[in-house]
């Protein structure tokens, strides 16, 4: 059983799901809580900004260490993180205003819609920017209940650095005369 379980958390894909899903219900609930408690004073984006602000600390610990396992630099990290979140929520700023003006949907309503677009957008650009490490660099720690060879382990290790011996083994030689 347990076998099973760090076979299926072996898969990033899943812990993102996890992980996003968790984080997703969080930033969601705090839009509400705002939406129904300050709404009327800081409005739907206010809402919106505020509920984006705790939701995306929370998202960074939980996806740099759970989700991406990634080691490093943290402040670098975090910044390519925002710069992830931000494009979420300048899609999320511009689209929360066209369903609640436009389509005439509620603001609680046209954000769950908004959630699924910037979930997606979200995954890819943590992906394949925010936790993205060079080729051949180290993106992942192993854990410590991870058995070298363990075929649960489903972490890349492969060693893609070139081994080629390019050194020179031959005896040098005396520089040749000049053709004429």
């Amino acid at each position: 059983m347990l076998t099973t379980v760090r076979a299926f958390l072996g898969d990033e894909r899943i812990r993102f799901v996890l992980v996003g899903g968790f984080n997703t219900l969080v930033g969601y609930g705090l839009f509400v809580l705002f939406q129904l408690t300050l709404g009327h004073v800081i409005g739907y984006l206010g809402s919106l900004y505020a509920s984006y602000a705790v939701a995306t600390t929370l998202a960074f610990v939980l996806h740099r260490r759970f989700t991406f396992r990634a080691r490093g630099s943290v402040a670098l990290d975090y910044l390519r993180f925002q710069i992830v979140y931000v494009v979420a929520l300048a899609v999320n700023t511009i689209l929360l205003p066209v369903l609640v003006e436009l389509v005439g949907l509620e603001p609680i309503a046209a954000q769950a819609c908004i959630v699924v677009l910037t979930t997606i957008l979200s995954y890819v650009g943590h992906k394949f920017f925010s936790f993205r490490r060079p080729s051949g660099g180290a993106r992942s720690e192993p854990t410590a209940r991870t058995e070298p060879n363990d075929p649960t382990d489903t972490t890349d290790t492969t060693d893609t650095t070139d081994t080629t011996d390019t050194t020179d083994t031959t005896e040098p030689t005396e520089p040749s005369a000049p053709r004429p």
